[in-house]
Formats: structure tokens, sequence, C-alpha cells
């Protein structure tokens, strides 16, 4: 069984390096092109058809970049199209809720205290809500309330924030958050997937049948790339969140997302309003800093605890049963409660590191994977080892952990 525990692990290890490596791609074109189409000229030179040019310098080199509202007189032979950033990350994204969120249901996503779910209802919820996120966006979108866009981005706000409100009503503060950064992402994928590929593809079909294009679709996939453009900041901290229990663990989590949303707005519209050479509009970090400081402000709210006799059900029960249980609560205690409890006495440590309490055997016991591997078959945990948890100690929680996998009981 600890084989395939470190397995496992390495398999969590590989797909985050590919949804953070797909990520960078995705949201680095984002920035560019939003960069590029909003810097774009008009010259005396410019043929016809074309809207805008830009001419940039990078790596030794001069680019000259022009763009067509609709499509040019006739198709160029290569075309680069920009997907599988988008399609990749949301994939490898998924696979990651999969892996942690699914599998690991009982401590990652369900919190009894909140809501006491089944795994399969939880998961159930978690697929629902993406879908139904989607079509109820697209819906709006394709709605005559859809043909304002300002009006738009504040009912998709609207949305945001009951969605992050709904979240903390069924699911732990860790897994709701970043259910709402993949709500999120969701949409935006969709977007690249379902609205803005398609609409591109018609364009390119009637110019190679020599059809005159019908403008409507690149206004359309204009306005699903202006939302994509104010939503990627917001889902860059979601997707961060869970490593800091000030975000995800406090009792405003959900109005502190919300606030993040707003942060991604007043943020990129300093961006664009830079790169469309508009000026300088300092007000914008005016409004980034307060909003900050209220939600740092928030975050002092009491943080959300599991439940210090909490009931052993399924793997915690196997553990807690299993051979050297209790020499292993006692050597947690003794070098991890300073920091790992609800109120750290170690100095400097002002609340659990990622919200994991370890104060009773409950707790340790539901948290004995990463026990096993922090503590037990590497050193990363105590830091440094601070408080000088000896080699045999460790091999203590290894064995524990493997008498767990072999059935070995305490009886």
């Amino acid at each position: 069984m600890s084989d395939w525990v470190v397995l496992w692990e390495w398999v969590q290890i590989a797909a985050r390096w590919v949804h953070v490596t797909t990520a960078i791609a995705w949201i680095g074109s984002s920035f560019y092109f939003i960069a590029l189409d909003l810097g774009l000229r008009k010259t005396p030179s410019l043929p016809p058809l074309a809207s805008g040019e830009e001419w940039q310098v990078h790596g030794g080199g001069f680019y000259h970049i022009q763009k067509y509202m609709v499509a040019p007189d006739m198709m160029p032979e290569h075309l680069t199209w920009f997907k599988w950033e988008s399609y990749a990350t949301w994939l490898s994204g998924f696979t990651m809720l999969v892996l942690v969120y699914y599998m690991g249901s009982n401590l990652y996503l369900i919190d009894p205290e909140v809501a006491d779910l089944a795994p399969w209802q939880a998961i159930a919820i978690s697929l629902g809500s993406l879908g139904f996120g989607w079509l109820i966006y697209d819906l709006i979108c394709k709605s005559r309330f859809g043909d304002d866009n300002t009006r738009l981005m504040i009912g998709l706000y609207v949305i945001l924030v009951a969605m992050a409100w709904g979240y903390t009503q069924v699911f732990s503060g860790r897994a709701a958050l970043l259910h709402l950064g993949a709500f999120t992402a969701t949409i935006m994928s969709a977007n690249v997937f379902a609205i803005i590929m398609p609409n591109q593809r018609i364009v390119v079909a009637d110019l190679k049948a020599g059809r005159k294009p019908d403008p409507k679709y690149g206004k359309i996939a204009k306005q699903r790339s202006t939302h994509n453009n104010y939503l990627t900041l917001p889902v860059l901290f979601l997707m961060l969140s869970n490593h800091y229990p000030l975000v995800f663990a406090t009792q405003y989590n959900w109005l502190i997302a919300s606030l993040v949303f707003l942060m991604g707005v007043t943020v990129r519209h300093w961006f664009n309003t830079k790169h469309a050479r508009k000026g300088n509009p300092h007000w914008t970090w005016f409004v980034t800093v307060v909003l900050f400081l209220l939600i740092a402000w928030l975050s002092t709210a009491p943080m959300r605890q599991r439940p210090e006799q909490a009931a052993l059900t399924g793997p915690a029960l196997t553990y807690a049963s299993a051979q050297g249980f209790d020499d292993v609560v006692s050597i947690v205690q003794g070098r991890c409660s300073m920091c790992h409890a609800a109120e750290p006495v170690y100095e400097g440590i002002h609340w659990a590191p990622k919200n994991v309490v370890l104060e009773t055997p409950a707790q340790i016991a539901a948290e004995a994977e990463r026990i096993y591997m922090q503590a037990g078959l590497t050193h990363a945990m105590p830091p440094a080892n601070l408080s000088y948890i000896e080699p045999t100690e460790r091999e203590a929680i290894i064995r524990w952990f493997r008498a767990a996998g072999q059935g070995g009981s305490n009886s």
C-alpha cells in the first residue's frame, strides 16, 4: 500500500505540473493578445481591410502584426490557432479536481459541519454546478440582457457572488473556493471551445469558399474574450487559495472571494487602459489596495475548524485501528501540535498551517496519508526539524501507516 501512496503522490505532482505549465501558456497568450489588440494603431499604409497594426521587438528580432476585424482578402496558407492552451489547462485542472477532491472527498471536499454529504452526493453537486454555470452564463449572453456588455458583466458578477456563498454552504472552505475557481475557469474555457473557436472556423470556411464573412461572429467572440480577460486574475487567486487558511478557512471566505473578483477588474482595467495608450488610471491601484485591506480585515474573523471529536469513518477508522497508532498519536502531539493546533503556541505561528489541526486522535487519523508523506517518508515536517523528531519516531510513523495497509490492528 505504501508504494501506491508514493506513486499516487507522483501522479498528482505530474498533473499539477502540467496544469501550471498549460495555465501559464493560456494566461500568457491571453495577456499578450489583449495588450496587442488594445495597442493597435491605424496608419496610412494599412491594407484596405486591416483595422490596425503594431511593430514589436523581442528576442533580437522585429515583428510586424496587422489585425483584420473580419478576414483578409485571401486565406494565408499557414494559420496558427490559439486553443490548446485553454483546453489543456481545463483538462489538467479537472484531472486535479478528480485526483485530489473527488478521490480524497472525505478529507478535502466534505466538511460534516457544513453539510453531511456522502462522497457521491458531493461529487454530483460539484459536476452539476460546473455544467450549470456554463449553461446559465451562455443563455444570458445570448439573451437580450447580454446586448449591453456592462450590464452583462454586472449580472455575471452577481452569479459569481451567489456561487461563492452557495459553495461554502455545501463544501469545506478549501473546496468551496477551489470550486469557485473551477466554475469560473469552466466558463472561460467553454467560451474558447464552444463560442470563439467555432465562430472563427465559420469565418475561415466562408473565406475559403469565397463568401464574405459575417462580422457578427467576430463581435460575439470579442465579447467572450473580454469576459475571459477580466476573469483571469481572480481565477489565479482562487487556484492558490487552498495554500492559505486566511483565505479559505475564515468565516467570510465567500465574501473574500467576491471582493477578489473586484480586484481583478481594477487591476485589469489599469493594464487595459495602459495598453490602449489612454492614460494611467492611478485610482485603480487605490481601489485595489482598499479592497485588499478589506479582505485582510475580513480574514481576522474566527477560522472554521473541523470538530475535535469527529466521527471516525472509512480510511480514518482503518488508520486509528492500526498497530502503533497510539505511539504515533504521542509523537504527533509532541512534535507537531505546537503549530498544528486550533491555537498554536509556537512563536510566530498564529494559525495552523493549511488549517491542518493535529491535536486529537481523530484529527491525526484523518490526516494519516499526509503525516506519512511529510514526517515519515520525507523530512518535510517539522520544518528544519525544529521540534527534534527522532529517526526512530519517523520509523514508527512509517510502520503504523504500512500496518494499516496490511490490516494490522491494535487489538
